[in-house]
């Protein structure tokens, strides 16, 4: 499609089961707000589609984890994940839910119209159940070995080691996530989308996209001449959290969450637009775009489209600009054990660095392959590139602007080659940003407008400016002209990719946002109009900053150790066995050091019925000193006897860790001496 009437940008609905993290930004939110910050800037008619994914496995496991319904969770992910995409500046249209009524019926409508055509199989088939648990088990409820790759937490439907679409039956060795019990086969009936018999029109539209990208094209053409090739795919899910089957004999049923979740983008969009929604939707004028992690191509790519083709009546995307997966400091970031930079927290710790962030995850972006974000290549680009020369330059433009002209746009005189190719980078920017934006090439495109930030900078600092204003004034005059216009083209592009910062500096040189298309020029503030002075663009992050940051990574790295496993329990006594121990409290009122005895202190522990001496093999933990006055535990009517000479009556009870530490079983409030522990 050369030139669409309109787009619909979508971003895939992130499940409300958790906080978005950097991986989530740079693999497919940021890029897709990018891209349609752009559009808008070219004047296009776009719409930017996103919401939560409310239904669904994750759901239920997680609100099972926190003891709360599934409602709460989705209420409280939904809150978080809503305010923290408008405080980066991620410019949706529309933030919806997909546990809203307009989803529900316009999904139900969707699966009703697909099975009034016959589009469905149904199909009566064996499907894991848990026997502990007493349920069948949706896909991601189960766990076991990936066929292909040997993972040994694969779920039912997808290995996210190797990202492979499975079948729960083809899982080695499962299991149940509920009980961890090995899942039996039982029959039960669902309605399946017959990939297998649409492969040859999926194919087809595939094949008429060979201009997508590499990664997600030749991810599709795997799975479409795979040697199994396409299977039917499930469309319903026996579960009770989700979006209920439509039919009469489908109780207990909901549809599968990839099936309910794409069409969201099209509820989303009817809560948007009202009845002006089908245009957006149904209209081959229109261009419709999925931005994704590599993990959704076949979602989004193949069952999505198949869905749409049944369907009969929607347009199918022109493009699916996937990324591939963000690592953070060289490991693969995980929300189960907390390795990840959560957006919510970012923005508390770094208020007002949106633009910082943005910056970056642009530029580690992992287009077309794996990438990795550390938290010292955040800060070097942040000191290095924003504040030393895209910050620096900016500053240094206006402070003399003002120093030398009241910041009135001074004129330019002859134009030297020098000048001459300022002018021009700053003319051909437009088109240069644009044209890698147009083939979401988004790293380039970042790379193409800080390199005219480098050009600007190395202008000045070759030029200066505050050395000619002492002997040639024209020629400063002309130096600041030259400047003052890559500011202002900076002011522009820099939209899509800061808009924070463009914002701000559009306010101080006093411009309105202009189209693309009118940035192709050479002349932004003719001579005699007036900047402001502003503020400093850019602030340094210091080391304090990321060491905090890496010190939450290693707490994170500590909590997920393996914890060492407690001591075997002893064999069984009797309760007569018990009863026959006679506990109680004392206090500690004399120790010392036991002679020629490294581990050993001698206490007079007070028992209440008498004083006690006690050896207790505690030295290398406790002083002497802080242990007088404290209240413990005594086993009273051990049979006493001698340990280094000293005769020792009772055992002081102790409770040991895995590293051999020691602490005092003590009562958790002062208790009379004597006081028999049951």
């Amino acid at each position: 499609m050369s030139d669409p009437k309109r787009y619909t940008v979508t971003a895939a609905l992130p499940y409300a089961n958790g906080p978005v993290h950097i991986g989530h930004l740079a693999g497919c939110y940021l890029p897709a707000d990018i891209y349609v910050r752009y559009l808008r800037q070219r004047g296009k008619d776009v719409k930017f589609i996103c919401g939560s994914d409310e239904h669904g496995v994750a759901i239920i496991m997680k609100a099972k984890a926190e003891g709360v319904t599934p409602q709460e969770i989705v209420d409280k992910y939904n809150g978080i994940m809503q305010s923290a995409f408008a405080e980066f500046g991620i410019s949706f249209d529309i933030y919806s839910r997909t546990s809203k009524k307009i989803h529900h019926d316009t999904a139900s409508d969707f699966f009703l119209k697909l099975y009034e055509k016959g589009c469905f199989e149904e199909k009566e088939t064996e499907q894991y159940y848990d026997p502990e648990a007493d349920q069948f088990l949706a896909d991601r409820y189960i766990e076991g070995t990936c066929p292909n790759c040997g993972f040994e937490s694969a779920y039912g439907d997808q290995c996210e080691s190797c990202g492979t679409s499975l079948n729960p039956t083809e899982l080695k060795d499962p299991r149940s996530k509920l009980s961890g019990a090995k899942p039996i086969l039982k029959k039960t009936k669902h309605w399946f989308l017959p990939l297998d018999h649409l492969s040859g029109k999926i194919k087809n539209y595939i094949q008429q996209h060979k201009d997508w990208k590499p990664n997600v094209y030749g991810q599709c053409m795997s799975w479409l001449e795979d040697g199994a090739g396409l299977q039917a795919r499930s469309m319903t899910r026996d579960l009770d959290w989700g979006i209920k089957v439509p039919l009469k004999d489908a109780e207990g049923k909901v549809l599968y969450v990839w099936f309910d979740a794409p069409i969201g983008y099209i509820s989303a969009t009817k809560e948007l637009m009202g009845d002006d929604w089908e245009k957006y939707w149904k209209d081959e004028d229109t261009s419709l775009v999925h931005f994704i992690g590599k993990d959704n191509i076949v979602f989004h790519a193949i069952i999505f489209p198949a869905m749409l083709m049944e369907h009969g009546d929607f347009i199918l995307a022109d493009q699916v600009p996937a990324n591939e997966f963000l690592n953070l400091e060289g490991q693969k970031i995980s929300t189960s054990r907390n390795w990840a930079v959560w957006l919510h927290e970012y923005l508390r710790d770094f208020e007002g660095k949106q633009d910082a962030l943005r910056y970056a995850l642009c530029a580690a972006a992992p287009e077309t392959k794996d990438n990795d974000f550390t938290w010292k290549d955040f800060q070097t680009r942040n000191n290095s590139e924003l504040v030393g020369i895209f910050g620096n330059f900016v500053n240094r433009v206006l402070v003399l602007m003002q120093k030398y002209y009241d910041g009135k746009v001074p004129t330019a005189h002859n134009l030297t080659e020098v000048d001459k190719e300022v002018l021009k980078a700053v003319q051909e920017a437009p088109a240069k940003i644009g044209s890698s934006l147009d083939k979401y090439k988004f790293r380039e495109a970042l790379a193409s407008y800080i390199s005219l930030a480098r050009t600007g900078n190395k202008y000045l600092a070759d030029e200066e400016p505050w050395k000619k204003v002492k002997t040639d004034a024209g020629r400063t005059e002309t130096i600041m002209y030259v400047a003052v216009q890559v500011c202002a083209q900076l002011a522009q592009l820099g939209e899509p990719f800061m808009p924070f910062s463009s914002s701000k500096l559009r306010e101080w040189l006093q411009l309105d946002l202009m189209t693309w298309e009118d940035c192709a020029i050479q002349e932004f503030l003719p001579t005699g109009e007036t900047v402001l002075r502003g503020e400093l663009l850019f602030e340094k992050i210091e080391d304090e900053a990321v060491e905090a940051q890496l010190g939450k990574l290693e707490a994170a790295k500590e909590s997920n150790k393996p914890k060492p496993q407690a001591p075997a329990l002893k064999e069984e006594i009797s309760f007569d066995d018990f009863m026959k121990m006679d506990i109680r409290t004392g206090t500690i009122l004399e120790a010392e050091k036991v002679k020629k005895a490294d581990k050993l202190l001698q206490l007079r522990v007070d028992i209440g019925v008498e004083q006690r001496t006690i050896v207790s093999g505690i030295a290398e933990h406790f002083k002497p000193e802080d242990i007088i006055g404290k209240q413990v535990s005594v086993l009273a009517n051990l049979a006493p006897r001698k340990i280094r000479g000293v005769e020792s009556k009772g055992m002081i009870l102790m409770a040991e860790d895995a590293d051999g530490k020691l602490v005092f079983a003590s009562p958790s409030q002062n208790m009379e001496n004597g006081s028999v522990v049951r």
